[in-house]
């Protein structure tokens, strides 16, 4: 199979910040060090209420590290224009509630409104890749082709969250649902609840090239240190698409 790419989500190191005040930890450093471990790119999700990261981190990252940065950003007038601004290699499109704790499923493309195109379009236009964060479901797919997307971003969260003897049906809708995205023309990537324990099946997938993982990778952090938690699930991703040589190269036995 291909490489999948490993995208670091950073935003918990702000959380972290902001929970105390001041600049430590900081997130530009944790990108650089993400970066330096061997992650293939940085995520971060600028929210409407600012809660993790900045908008001067978000800046710093774009112009300070050398990385492919994922810009996770609701499909709003405020979040096009610093997209355009600052012209990240790839935005995904998320939806977003103030009340929430974190992202809780896919944005309803079939449901969105005009506004969801015409960022689409505008944020294309700028030669920025768009990814749409859904569900595996067919008509979401369908739905994200035809407005535009290059990529989606498949919703993992329901398969993590589940039990292990519960996994096996959704794990079969996310497989259908790359398969469709692929059919279709559409990168495929992955994300959201992602461990050790659940990355495996997703890894498996060939027709996703890319996941993003922040929440456990970044808490996981605290008891085995950033680098190391980095190359595990690079190990554990290498293990499942049979890359020759990475384990033994990363020095990092899967667990």
């Amino acid at each position: 199979m291909t490489p999948m790419r490993l995208s670091v989500n950073i935003d918990h190191v702000a959380t972290l910040r902001n929970a105390r005040g001041g600049s430590f930890p900081c997130p530009v450093e944790a990108a650089k060090m993400a970066m330096a471990a061997g992650a293939d790119g940085i995520t971060m999700h600028l929210r409407e209420d600012r809660r993790h990261v900045r908008d001067r981190d978000l800046e710093r990252v774009a112009t300070e590290v050398e990385t492919r940065l994922n810009f996770e950003m609701a499909a709003t007038e405020e979040m096009v224009g610093i997209a355009l601004r600052l012209r990240p290699p790839a935005c995904c499109l998320v939806p977003e509630k103030r009340q929430e704790l974190t992202t809780e499923g896919g944005l309803d493309v079939l449901s969105a409104g005009p506004y969801l195109a015409e960022a689409v379009q505008r944020l294309s236009g700028a030669g920025i890749e768009v990814s749409i964060f859904i569900e595996a479901d067919p008509r979401q797919i369908e739905a994200a082709a035809r407005i535009g997307a290059e990529a989606i971003e498949l919703h993992t969260g329901t398969y993590a969250d589940a039990a292990p003897a519960d996994r096996p049906p959704v794990l079969e809708r996310l497989k259908a649902g790359a398969a469709a995205a692929a059919a279709l023309g559409l990168h495929c990537h992955a994300g959201h609840g992602l461990s050790y324990e659940t990355i495996g099946p997703i890894a498996a997938m060939p027709e996703v090239s890319e996941v993003s993982i922040g929440h456990f990778l970044i808490s996981q952090s605290v008891f085995e240190g950033l680098p190391v938690v980095i190359r595990r699930f690079q190990a554990l991703i290498a293990a499942e698409r049979g890359y020759s040589g990475l384990r033994s190269r990363l020095n990092v036995s899967p667990l």
